[in-house]
Order: structure tokens, then C-alpha cells, then sequence
């Protein structure tokens, strides 16, 4: 990745990378480094998850029983912790994505005003 790209990269707002991270588990298990290539990938690598956010943000996730954790074998045969979605982090990310489009709505009414508010 060029020095360019890196630059180009969106820091995430506070609470956003829970919901990505749920996100991500709705598709099934996944290893902490699986869960971070997804986010990566998912957003044509603008967004980059680091170890230093990602496995505070599972902690805390499994804390409030969003999420499970389980050891097992990552496809290149090392040991693992696979994190799962819990029926309550299934809820919860219902929840949080309402959350998101209501704030993603709010901010775009301020960032693209009417053709009214345009003209005054």
C-alpha cells in the first residue's frame, strides 16, 4: 500500500467499529485477523482495523455477550480464538445499524442542504 493510500485511509468514530465488527460475524465465525481483513476488504481498504482497537473492541463485545469466543485452528493450521455473534449481538446489531442510519441521515440533511437553503 502507497504512503498515498495510507493517507486516504478514515479514522473510525467511537462505537463504529463495534458495529462493523458485528457486522462482519453475521456472515459466521471468524478469527481477530479474519474480522480486520473484512473490514479492510469490505471498505476497498479505506478503513484499517488495528490490533491495538480491534481485540479491545472484542473484549468488550464479549463482555456485554454480543459476541462468543471459542478456541480452534485458523486455516493456516495456527491455534485461534473464533468470535461468534451471539442471538443478543443479532438484536444488538439490528439496533445499532438503525442508530447508524439515523446519525449517517442527520449528518448528509447537514452536509447537503436544500435547494432552499441553497438559495438564501
Amino acid at each position: 500500500m502507497s504512503t498515498r493510500e495510507r493517507k486516504q485511509r478514515i479514522e473510525l468514530l467511537q462505537g463504529t467499529l463495534d458495529l462493523l465488527i458485528l457486522r462482519t460475524l453475521r456472515l459466521g465465525p471468524a478469527h481477530g485477523h479474519a474480522i480486520a481483513k473484512a473490514i479492510e476488504f469490505g471498505s476497498a481498504d479505506v478503513l484499517q482495523v488495528e490490533q491495538g482497537s480491534l481485540y479491545p473492541a472484542l473484549h468488550r463485545l464479549i463482555k456485554r455477550r454480543w459476541i462468543s469466543v471459542e478456541e480452534g485452528t485458523s486455516e493456516n493450521n495456527r491455534r485461534a480464538k473464533f468470535y461468534r455473534l451471539t442471538a443478543r449481538g443479532r438484536r444488538q446489531l439490528v439496533i445499532e445499524t438503525g442508530k447508524w442510519d439515523k446519525l449517517a441521515t442527520a449528518i448528509g440533511r447537514i452536509l447537503q442542504p436544500s435547494e432552499q437553503e441553497a438559495e438564501s
